[in-house]
């Protein structure tokens, strides 16, 4: 229990960690820039201490949940000083405020990296190819066991040597470890689930052909009906006692190689995470459904409740891969989700922007003068809708994290 109680804080720390870092990228973007950054604070909510160096004020606020970054001007609705008026953030290039709108994204990609390269040189990145289906291959032979109950499918998974006299089928045709299974009673097989559903379904003398090395050979094996137990009842099924060669849940890498491992692991990341996005909205009835009792997809949305409930589970099994995955995966996708299109996220203000400066090019062309700054206050009506639908969202995902958890094991 107290592993998993620092797991859980662990995990919090890290993500605590990661969005302060997120407005630290916006704070040094926008002083490298010229720009006034007024306040840089950690956390929310009544200040713990504070100091000014400079014309900024940074801090510590009691409650540890990410913090902000306090720019003057960010838009032209801002009050500013007079002072801070040539300094605004909306008087500069549109260039630099697209740099210091998404430098928080940008940190989260940077952060989500150096974990996933750390990783790659000590534990490993997790193995694409444990993800892919499990080729027909032998890891092992053993025997073909009866299993009536689930204490007995336990025990037998933990000590599978087998009984005295216990039947070898495939063993006794000749099938050896190393051997890729290519057809099975004339049908042909590509991985291990349709050669496990081919074996299940037939019985006595079946012809297997296989590759072994070079050669492609045929051999019959002798496959007895034994119980097994699936689950939730016991079934009658042929099985021929072999064991699949699973591919390694890690690969480690060298300093230099990992650094062309962990840019083709992001890419690989990217394309997950932009797919979850597009799923998002599909597995929201799933979460609530899940909150009034309904069995927990583990594909459904997780909140930061739920992510550093799994945290602390990974640690509390010594899946410290698991740990640092979830760390990389989740800064991935803040960072890509931060960009969306939407105000008041980062890629809404860069959205705003870059219409700015497409608007006046436009005008440009016409023979135009230039656009004044959008006027926020006709887009607060979308805002404060798209600010409800996430505080929805939030809190169906922190309820269900709470009352319905993902974990690890059943």
């Amino acid at each position: 229990m107290l592993a998993y109680i620092i797991g859980v804080v662990l995990f919090a720390l890290g993500i605590c960690v990661s969005v302060a870092l997120h407005e630290a990228g916006h704070m040094v973007t926008a002083k490298a820039f010229g720009m006034k950054v007024r306040r840089y604070f950690v956390g929310f909510g009544p200040t713990v201490f504070s100091w000014r160096r400079g014309e900024t004020e940074y801090g510590l606020k009691w409650i540890p949940l990410g913090g902000f970054c306090d720019i003057a001007g960010m838009t032209a609705l801002d009050e500013v000083t007079p002072d801070e008026a040539p300094r605004a953030m909306w008087r500069f290039k549109t260039w630099k405020r697209t740099v210091v709108m998404s430098a928080g994204s940008i940190t989260h990609f940077i952060l989500g990296f150096v974990v996933l390269y750390l990783m790659a040189v000590t534990m490993g990145l997790p193995s694409l190819a444990a993800a892919e289906p499990v080729q027909p291959v032998l890891e092992s032979t053993s025997c073909a066991v009866s299993t009536t109950s689930k204490a007995q499918a336990e025990a037998q998974a933990k000590n599978p040597a087998c009984p005295p006299g216990a039947l070898t089928p495939a063993k006794s045709a000749g099938l050896l470890p190393g051997d890729k299974v290519l057809t099975v009673g004339g049908k042909p097989v590509a991985t291990w689930e349709e050669m496990l559903t081919a074996v299940q379904a037939t019985s006595g003398p079946t012809a297997f052909e296989v590759q072994r090395g070079t050669e492609r050979l045929r051999l019959t094996v002798d496959v007895p009906k034994v119980q097994r137990w699936n689950g939730s009842t016991v079934k009658e099924v042929g099985m021929i006692g072999a064991s699949p060669k699973l591919p390694p849940l890690t690969t480690q890498y060298g300093p230099v190689a990992a650094v062309g491992a962990t840019f083709s692991f992001t890419g690989t990341m990217f394309a997950q995470t932009a797919q979850r996005l597009v799923e998002f909205p599909q597995r929201i009835p799933a979460v609530v459904t899940a909150i009034f009792g309904g069995e927990r997809d583990p594909n459904t949305p997780v909140s930061v409740v739920g992510a550093s409930r799994i945290g602390g589970e990974a640690v509390e099994q010594g899946i410290w891969v698991l740990f640092f995955f979830l760390l990389a995966s989740l800064n991935f996708f803040i960072g890509v989700f931060n960009l969306l299109p939407l105000l008041p996220l980062d890629g809404g203000h860069i959205a705003v922007v870059w219409y700015e400066r497409v608007r006046d090019w436009i005008r440009g062309l016409r023979g135009k003068a230039a656009g004044g700054p959008v006027d926020y206050t006709r887009l607060s009506g979308i805002t404060m809708v798209l600010v409800l639908i996430g505080g929805a969202v939030t809190l169906l995902t922190v309820t269900a994290d709470i009352v319905n958890p993902i974990r690890l094991t059943q």
